[in-house]
């Protein structure tokens, strides 16, 4: 029985309906852009997150940049974040001219070695960017003792971490500031690319809305240099009627990942991903690490079971930065970029479905 890694489609036939209708509402009203339909379901995701604001962007990698302007991060200054994550959470620190700083991650859990960080700190550092990866949360109170005892922001890189709990806190509700991503594949996901801010700082909330409307305080007048990276208002329908349905999709990912882990874990060939006890993550993927994982992948592949690798090139390794860091090594990052792999994962999976992966996996090894 073939698996693939995602099915969008399982989910949009559970909701045909009500996200047809949706649409069309948005194709009747013909309000495309700064639309009301945006602005509702910025209200709603603010809520859910338990922040007093949210504004909605053009996508994951726009909210992390619109952030960092709107706390005037620019040359000169240093931004710490991970080096195991998405290429995006460094781009936007590289996109308002500053400098991004790399710490290592933990082999366990792939998230953010909290003992690094003040190692990184220099005076020009102004921003602790942590990532929410594979939608579970890092450790945020030691980084906000750290940000507060030098006086530094944090912005969580929440972008696969919707719904994700930290000591009861939603992810996004942390820091800050959160930047979310909504490209379909996310846990919460638009029919196209869309991001979001969460904050409960207004002030920050109005200029990322500002600068991301080329901006404009109010139109036609231009008070700096902005970009175009509104919302969009077709996107916000979809998020807006899909939003109420992710707890349910989120307990059932845990779901999963549990019965991933009864069939998995006593398997000495394979490595599991850490589940942290201080919190609730929502499995926007399921990791484990294992041997020879290429030939692994490519044996999988011939009996029909999808998978990914998050990430197989490290952000130090990548060529876009060859200049800024020549002789860097982060061990555990490597480590992990070569035995990583994500198997299926998404609500609408069957035990059936997790079975069958398991078989193939166990069989393959």
């Amino acid at each position: 029985m073939p698996v693939p890694f995602l099915d969008l489609q399982a989910q949009y036939q559970s909701l045909r309906p009500t996200i047809d209708e949706a649409m069309q509402a948005v194709l009747d009203s013909s309000q495309y852009v700064s639309s009301p339909f945006t602005t509702t379901f910025e209200k709603a995701f603010a809520a859910y997150c338990n922040t007093q604001h949210c504004v909605g962007v053009s996508t994951g990698t726009a909210a992390l940049e619109l952030l960092l302007r709107a706390y005037d991060i620019q040359q000169g200054d240093k931004v710490i974040t991970v080096a195991n994550s998405f290429f995006a959470t460094a781009e936007a620190i590289a996109l308002v001219n500053a400098t991004p700083v790399l710490v290592d991650c933990n082999e366990s859990d792939a998230l953010m070695d909290v003992t690094k960080i003040e190692a990184a700190i220099t005076p020009n550092t102004k921003v602790i960017i942590p990532v929410h990866l594979y939608g579970q949360c890092a450790d945020m109170d030691p980084i906000l003792a750290i940000a507060k005892k030098h006086h530094l922001i944090v912005i969580e890189d929440a972008c696969q971490a919707h719904g994700a709990l930290y000591k009861g806190k939603r992810a996004g509700s942390i820091g800050d500031a959160g930047a979310f991503s909504f490209y379909p594949g996310k846990n919460l996901g638009a029919y196209g690319e869309g991001g979001g801010v969460t904050t409960n700082d207004a002030a920050i909330a109005t200029r990322v809305r500002m600068i991301a409307n080329h901006g404009m305080p109010q139109k036609y007048v231009h008070e700096v240099i902005g970009r175009n990276d509104r919302a969009d208002g077709l996107q916000s329908a979809v998020l807006s009627t899909k939003l109420p349905h992710l707890d349910k999709w989120n307990a059932l990912r845990r779901t999963h990942a549990a019965q991933y882990r009864s069939l998995l874990s006593s398997n000495p060939n394979i490595t599991i991903i850490t589940e942290n006890s201080y919190g609730e993550p929502i499995y926007h993927l399921f990791v484990i690490r294992i041997k020879n994982r290429d030939a692994m992948q490519k044996k999988l592949a011939e009996k029909g079971i999808g998978t990914g690798i998050h990430y197989p090139v490290p952000i130090h390794q990548q060529k876009a930065f060859t200049d800024l860091w020549k002789t860097a090594s982060f061990p555990a990052t490597e480590k992990l970029a070569a035995e990583i792999l994500s198997l299926p994962m998404y609500a609408e999976l069957t035990e059936s479905h997790i079975q069958e992966v398991c078989t193939a996996l166990i069989q393959s090894l």
